[in-house]
């Protein structure tokens, strides 16, 4: 985990500083500011591991995520954000799922980036994403260089399917334990947390398991079969409906949005990472599993054809969603989450499987969903988890139903009508959304252009008249 800024002008080495002091969290370990003709670049990075600079005569680099230090060889999918100066030109780049986080804006016409966008708020002015897959060189421009897209699927049998998936994701999750003895992995009890802590438990001496929800939450009860069943060092997070309100702003405040299915989730994922910090510098996070091999139930309604489509589209809505949820979540902390479906060796591999083995139908009951991943590790996890039904983080949890009464209580529907509409001209989902966005107004002030903050498919609608 890093935090990177910078700026395409020499002598701005006091603006970096600023910029880097509110991004401190993600790296408390140290920092690095860089001066080179062409431009100032900045880096915070956590303890331990090899600081994530380069600083050489021919060119200077700093980046989040994983990086070779070969500029010619960057991985299309791998987690990264990079920054760089070469012969006084700056280059950025960014990992073609967005799993690394990067935005920009410009001062006085020059462009200014920043990993998160607190850092760039009050210096820039319209702040936007930087886009997956792309790059930006100074006097050309952005780039895309890489896109995912629906690709032919491989004319695989049933066993060929679940014996290819066992091997990648065996392969993804070897990629981060690698030289490690012990390591952290998120554990909802569900079939995508589940298979990752079983997978890396295998190849590390220790692993801790942390799960959190309310007290009788079902993620809990799941989440201990789980431990008990890979020998893992298990660890619980059992909070209150007043421990949510008490942590709200904050999470508000690092997730950078107002989306309310977005921010649910991102509470207890808060919470558990906090936890985290206590063990071990990283863990493992089953983002990416539903998008890949089928997850949701909207997914049971669409025609066979389209449904291989709108899997893609899915993976690709990721970047300003749940993967900023649990890259600021871990950042918080100065922890770092490790998305192991979205590893190279899984995507590549699950995008060219036929869909019908991952909704798999039964000749007596409806589709099966992620059937191919349950029979890829049917042989690591207990049969109740193995075959349990989806339910979103901050369902299992508890989460529910607090957060939307909470503001139907507190907001009239007569504010609602009043405030829905944004100084951009977006307008809120509902009065949840509304509580969430005047504390996010308080963090970052009246911003009149939104259009960083992502928006979850399916949020909940007001329901007053318009």
């Amino acid at each position: 985990m890093a935090g990177i800024v910078g700026i395409c002008r020499t002598g701005e080495k006091c603006l970096v500083e600023k910029m880097l002091a509110k991004i401190n969290h993600r790296g408390p370990g140290g920092k690095k500011v860089i001066m080179k003709k062409g431009g100032v670049l900045g880096v915070v990075y956590r303890k331990g591991g090899k600081p994530p600079f380069i600083n050489k005569p021919r060119y200077t680099a700093v980046w989040d995520g994983r990086f070779s230090g070969d500029l010619r060889r960057l991985k299309n999918a791998s987690p990264l954000a990079l920054a760089a100066i070469k012969d006084g030109q700056l280059l950025l780049v960014r990992d073609g799922l967005g799993i690394s986080p990067l935005y920009y804006g410009r001062v006085d016409g020059t462009l200014v980036f920043a990993s998160e966008v607190k850092a760039l708020v009050g210096i820039a002015g319209k702040i936007r994403e930087f886009p997956p897959g792309h790059k930006y060189l100074s006097g050309e421009g952005f780039q895309q260089f890489f896109g995912l897209t629906e690709v032919p699927v491989w004319p695989l049998n049933e066993q060929e399917a679940i014996t290819k998936l066992r091997q990648a994701l065996e392969q993804a999750v070897a990629q981060y334990t690698e030289g490690e003895t012990t390591i952290g992995s998120l554990l909802s009890g569900g079939v995508d947390s589940s298979t990752l802590a079983a997978i890396a438990r295998r190849q590390v001496k220790r692993l801790h398991t942390f799960a959190c929800g309310m007290e009788g939450a079902s993620d809990l009860e799941y989440a201990r079969e789980v431990a008990r069943h890979i020998d893992s060092i298990h660890h619980e997070a059992v909070y209150s409906v007043d421990d949510l309100w008490k942590v709200l702003p904050d999470v508000i405040y690092h997730l950078e949005s107002f989306d309310a299915l977005l921010i649910r989730s991102a509470l207890t994922h808060y919470l558990v990472a906090k936890m985290v910090a206590d063990y071990v510098p990283a863990a493992f996070s089953g983002e990416g599993g539903d998008e890949l091999f089928a997850g949701y139930d909207y997914y049971k309604d669409l025609e066979p054809e389209s449904l291989n489509g709108e899997l893609i589209a899915s993976i690709n809505r990721l970047h300003n969603t749940a993967l900023q949820r649990v890259d600021r979540s871990a950042a918080a902390y100065g922890t770092e989450a490790y998305v192991g479906f979205l590893a190279p060796p899984v995507v590549k591999l699950a995008v060219r499987i036929p869909v019908e083995y991952k909704l798999y139908q039964e000749a007596d009951g409806e589709p099966v969903e992620k059937w191919v991943l349950r029979k890829a590790v049917e042989d690591l996890l207990p049969k109740k988890v193995l075959w349990r039904p989806k339910e979103k983080f901050w369902q299992g949890a508890g989460v529910k139903d607090h957060m939307a009464a909470y503001a139907e209580n507190r907001i009239s529907d007569e504010d609602f009508r009043r405030e829905r509409r944004l100084p951009d001209g977006s307008r809120l989902n509902s009065k949840e959304e509304l509580l969430y966005y005047r504390i996010f107004e308080e963090h970052f002030g009246t911003l009149t252009d939104l259009t960083f903050v992502g928006r979850t498919k399916g949020a909940p609608q007001a329901s007053v008249t318009r």
